[in-house]
C-alpha cells in the first residue's frame, strides 16, 4: 500500500485531508511541524509528501534540505494561493507539483492517481541517456548536437513537475516533438496528450474546439460538444502557435491557468480541470507581444519554463543523422532497402534548410520514391541550384489569364502522365502528399475528365 504524509499545522485541515487520501488507497500519516515531518521520515518513507509552506518552525520548503530523506519521495506544496513565483519556486525545489487552498478535489484525486517514485523516472532518464549515446535519439527527437543535448537536459529537468512549458522555434524544428517528450516522461504520461494548432481553425470556432459548447448556445450547436480542456484532463494539452490565437481567447485561457477552471460556451457552470499546459510560437515572444498578437500577462504566466528549438541550420552535425534515421524508417516500412550515395549526403548536409527537420523528412520521402535502384543519388535532391531532374526537361505551356484551378489540373495530370500513372513518385514530384493527390484526381474524375478517369 503506497503511504502518504501530510505536512500542515492546522490539525483539522491535515485530518480531513488525510480521511480524503486514505479513501484512494493510501496509508497517511500527518505532522503539525517541521520536527514532527522530520520524525515520521525517519519512521517510514512515503510514497508522497503533502508539504505546507507555512509552518510554526519554519518554511516548509526547508524540509527539501533533507534530501537524503525525501530521495525517492514525490513532493507536492501546499500553498495558499496560487503564482507565477510559486510554480518557478516549486520547480527550483524540485517538487511534483503544488496544491492550493482550499483543495480542489478533483487536483487531489489526480496528483494521488499520477504519483511515481523519483527513482522511476530517474531510471527512465538513464535510458534515454543511453539511447542518445548509443543511436543518437533521446525518445523521438533526434541529433547530438550540443543545442540539443541542452534541449533534452532542459525536458528532463521540467517533465517531471506540473509547471507550464514554452517552446519556442523556427516551423517546422519539432516543437511538437519536444511536447509529447514532455507528456511521455512526466507523471501524466497514461493520459491523453492532445496537439491543437490554434492557427489552423477558425477564429469563430476555436473557443467552441478549446473549452466545448452547449446545445442550442449558437445557431448549428444541435449538441453538446466537449473541447480540448475536458478531452486532455489528467494529461496534457499542447497548444501550438498560440500567437495565432484571438486576443479575447488568450484572456479566457489565461483565466484557466489562474483559477484550473472554465466555462463551456453557452454555460454559467464552471467546470474544474486538471490539465498540463504546453505552449509554442514560431515567433520571437516579445516581438509577439510588441505586435499585438499575444498578450503579455499571458506570455508570464506561460513562460514559466521556456524551451528553444534550434533550426537545422545551427546543427549541421545532425543532417546525416536524421536523413539516416529518416531513410531507415521508410526503408522498414516500404520493405525495401536504399541507401545514400557520399554526393547526395554531402548535399543534404550542405543545404541550409529553411523548412528545418520537416522539410529534410519531406525531401528524404521524395529522393525514396523517386530513386530507381538501391542507391540514392543527387539526382533528386533539387535545391539552391542543383542538379535538376529529368523530370524538368518535359515542359507544359501554360496561356497567361489561365484560372488558377486549371493551371493546377493541368500540371498534375501532364506530371501523372510523365510518369507513367506512377502515383507516388507523381506526388513526390508535385511536392503534395499521396493523399492529396488522390482527393485532386477524384475530382477531376467527378468533373467529366476523362485524362483522370483513365
Amino acid at each position: 500500500m503506497p503511504h502518504a504524509l501530510v505536512v500542515d499545522d492546522e490539525a483539522d485541515a491535515a485530518e480531513m485531508m488525510a480521511a480524503l487520501i486514505s479513501t484512494e488507497g493510501f496509508s497517511v500519516a500527518t505532522a503539525g511541524s517541521l520536527r514532527d515531518a522530520r520524525r515520521q521520515l525517519a519512521l517510514q518513507e512515503p510514497d508522497i509528501v503533502l508539504l505546507d509552506l507555512m509552518l510554526p518552525d519554519g518554511s516548509g520548503m526547508q524540509l527539501f534540505e533533507d534530501a537524503k530523506a525525501l530521495a525517492n519521495t514525490e513532493i507536492v506544496l501546499i500553498t495558499g494561493h496560487a503564482s507565477l513565483e510559486t510554480s518557478i519556486e516549486a520547480l527550483r525545489l524540485g517538487a511534483a507539483d503544488y496544491l492550493v487552498k482550499p483543495l480542489n478535489m478533483k487536483q487531489l484525486h489526480g496528483i494521488l492517481s499520477r504519483v511515481t517514485k523519483p527513482s522511476k523516472l530517474r531510471a527512465e532518464a538513464d535510458t534515454l541517456q543511453s539511447g542518445l549515446e548509443a543511436e543518437g535519439h533521446f525518445g523521438l527527437l533526434w541529433g547530438r548536437s550540443a543545442g540539443m543535448r541542452r534541449v533534452y537536459e532542459q525536458i528532463l529537468r521540467v517533465s517531471g513537475t506540473a509547471v507550464t512549458v514554452f517552446i519556442t522555434g523556427e516551423s517546422g524544428s519539432g516543437k511538437e516533438v519536444v511536447a509529447r517528450t514532455v507528456h511521455d516522461l512526466s507523471r501524466r504520461r497514461s493520459r491523453p496528450f492532445l496537439a491543437v494548432n490554434c492557427g489552423a481553425i477558425s477564429p469563430h470556432l476555436i473557443e467552441s474546439e478549446i473549452f466545448g459548447h452547449e446545445k442550442g448556445s449558437f445557431t448549428g450547436a444541435d449538441r453538446q460538444h466537449l473541447g480540448f480542456f475536458e478531452r486532455s484532463h489528467g494529461g496534457t494539452l499542447f497548444l501550438d502557435e498560440i500567437t495565432e490565437m484571438p486576443l479575447e481567447l488568450q484572456v479566457k485561457l489565461l483565466r484557466v491557468l489562474e483559477t484550473g477552471s472554465f466555462m463551456r460556451v453557452g454555460s454559467t457552470q464552471a467546470i474544474e480541470t486538471d490539465v498540463r499546459v504546453i505552449a509554442a510560437t514560431n515567433r520571437p515572444p516579445e516581438q509577439a507581444v510588441a505586435s499585438g498578437k499575444l498578450r503579455e500577462d499571458l506570455l508570464y504566466r506561460l513562460n514559466v519554463f521556456p524551451i528553444h528549438m534550434p533550426p537545422l541550420k545551427d546543427r549541421p552535425e545532425d543532417i546525416e543523422l536524421l536523413a539516416e534515421h529518416f531513410l531507415q524508417e521508410i526503408c522498414k516500412r516500404e520493405g525495401e532497402h536504399k541507401k545514400w550515395t557520399p554526393v547526395a549526403m554531402e548535399q543534404l548536409i550542405r543545404h541550409r534548410w529553411p523548412g528545418n527537420v520537416r522539410d529534410l523528412r519531406n525531401a528524404v520521402q521524395r529522393a525514396f520514391l523517386m530513386a530507381e535502384g538501391h542507391q540514392i543519388t543527387d539526382e533528386w535532391l533539387q535545391f539552391d541550384g542543383s542538379p535538376s531532374s529529368p523530370a524538368d526537361s518535359a515542359t507544359l505551356s501554360i496561356r497567361i489569364g489561365t484560372p488558377l484551378a486549371e493551371v493546377e489540373r493541368a500540371v498534375i495530370l501532364a506530371t501523372l502522365r510523365r510518369f507513367d500513372n506512377h502515383k507516388e513518385k507523381t506526388a513526390a514530384a508535385l511536392g503534395v502528399s499521396l493523399k492529396t493527390l488522390y482527393n485532386r484526381l477524384k475530382d477531376y474524375t467527378q468533373d467529366g475528365s476523362e485524362e483522370a478517369e483513365s
